[in-house]
């Protein structure tokens, strides 16, 4: 899955490096992954991929919508993955993805577990957030609106990590996606805050429009990776460099601007994960999980810069409406 603190340079390069384009790995193209699936589709299910009556299946399975495809997958996918470790081959993946255990008929757990800590680590940011910053500051509405394009990318990462359809695939890429064109979004947004509503709706327009017409494209036919991972590369260079450039035109005036740079170095540091990825550590933990829980602690030092950002327009912002009211006086 692609996430909101996808925004500087190095970032995204590493994150699009990382992402399978493939639709098929060493482990499923194998001779005996074939020939399993053979015999287990033949045994035990239906043309319809249903169960045949003599199989009783897992109530989190069955809950989960496994079919009696997706079990065989699962059952030859361990079958193959044995049998390349009992002739000392590599770990093999399959369609992509390196071999996971299921929990509870999660097809990812440890990722699913992670994006939900993000999920609530936003949460409890954006109730922060609320807390101490006043409704009528800049930019307050617009965070809220960013914090909630997060919280949905964030749940569809967990439904997709939890079991992996194609539209789950797409709600998790599409909404991945938006959260780094809203971050690209709300960097204008704050950049400009001292303009007329006018142009802040004309540009948040303009990129919903763009994130509408990304979507419906990603929709149609065959899934277009590339296509993604070139949206989210371009978006995020443009959004690192406009953050960089704030800050050291800031830094000066904004004490606290040292946030955002520190939390653009983790956010670098974290993908790194991404490149070196391992088979999973006891058949739950690789490489893409712990990038997942890297995340949650730069999330709570991003709000932490909001909170801080935020307050400081405002006293801005009635620091020039009394100063113009002290003019008007004179």
């Amino acid at each position: 899955m692609v996430d909101v603190n996808v925004k500087i340079v190095i970032g995204i390069a590493v994150l699009c490096m990382s992402l399978h384009c493939v639709q098929s790995s060493a482990g499923d193209r194998s001779q005996f992954m074939v020939n399993c699936m053979k015999g287990c589709l033949y045994n035990n299910c239906t043309e319809d991929a249903s169960f045949k009556e003599h199989i009783k299946q897992d109530f989190f399975n069955d809950i989960l919508l496994w079919n009696c495809h997706d079990e065989c997958v699962y059952h030859c996918m361990w079958r193959t993955t044995n049998a390349f470790i009992s002739r000392e081959w590599p770990v093999p993946q399959f369609f992509g993805k390196w071999p996971f255990k299921r929990v509870l008929g999660i097809q990812e757990p440890a990722s699913a577990f992670f994006s939900f800590l993000n999920l609530m680590a936003h949460w409890r940011m954006i109730r922060k957030f609320r807390a101490e910053v006043r409704s009528d500051s800049p930019m307050y509405y617009i965070w809220h609106i960013f914090s909630g394009i997060c919280i949905n990318g964030w749940i569809c990462s967990i439904i997709f990590h939890t079991r992996d359809f194609p539209l789950t695939e797409l709600l998790d890429y599409g909404f991945a996606y938006s959260m780094v064109l809203a971050n690209f979004c709300c960097m204008i947004l704050r950049m400009l805050h001292w303009t007329t509503g006018w142009i802040k709706a004309f540009i948040s327009l303009m990129s919903s429009m763009f994130f509408i017409n990304h979507f419906a494209y990603l929709s149609v036919g065959r899934f277009d990776y590339q296509y993604n991972m070139k949206a989210n590369i371009l978006t995020g260079i443009a959004t690192g460099i406009g953050w960089v450039i704030w800050y050291f035109l800031q830094r000066k005036k904004r004490p606290y601007s040292w946030k955002m740079l520190l939390f653009q170095f983790l956010v670098a540091i974290s993908l790194l994960l991404e490149v070196n990825d391992f088979p999973p550590l006891f058949w739950v933990l690789d490489a893409h999980a712990l990038w997942h829980l890297s995340t949650v602690l730069p999330t709570v030092l991003l709000y932490s810069f909001l909170i801080d950002d935020t307050q400081s327009l405002r006293r801005e912002k009635f620091e020039a409406e009394a100063l113009d009211d002290k003019e008007k006086l004179i």
